[in-house]
C-alpha cells in the first residue's frame, strides 16, 4: 500500500481515478483528514485529504513517478506501506486490477 495526501478533495479524486485507469492501483481510498507539521519553519494545520493507494510492491517506483508528475506539493508524502498478509481473495484480485496481472501482490 501506498499513501499520499493532497489539499483538495477534486485533485485527491482526480489523481485516484487516474492510478485506477492505468492500473498501477486497484483501488484508491479517499478520505478527509487534518494535517499537523512544520513547514520552512512555521508550524501548520491543513486540511487535506489521504490517499490509500492498494498496488503490488512491484509497482511502487511506477507509482512514485505517476504521483510525483501530478502533485502540486514541492516534497510530497509518498510512503509505501508493506502489507505482509492479507485475504487470498482480495490479494488475487489486487493483482489481476493492476499491471502485471496475474502476479503475486505481496
Amino acid at each position: 500500500m501506498v499513501m499520499t495526501a493532497m489539499a483538495s478533495e477534486a485533485a485527491a479524486e482526480v489523481l485516484a481515478q487516474q492510478l485506477v485507469e492505468a492500473q498501477l492501483a486497484a483501488c484508491v481510498q479517499v478520505m478527509p483528514v487534518k494535517s499537523f507539521y512544520v513547514w520552512q519553519g512555521e508550524s501548520r494545520k491543513e486540511a487535506e485529504y489521504l490517499l490509500l493507494i492498494k498496488t503490488r510492491a512491484a509497482l511502487y517506483a511506477q507509482v512514485e513517478t505517476f504521483v510525483l508528475a501530478r502533485h502540486p506539493y514541492d516534497a510530497p508524502e509518498i510512503l509505501q506501506l508493506p502489507v505482509t498478509a492479507g485475504s487470498s481473495a482480495y490479494l488475487q484480485w489486487l493483482g489481476a486490477s493492476t499491471q502485471g496481472a496475474g502476479e503475486q501482490a505481496l
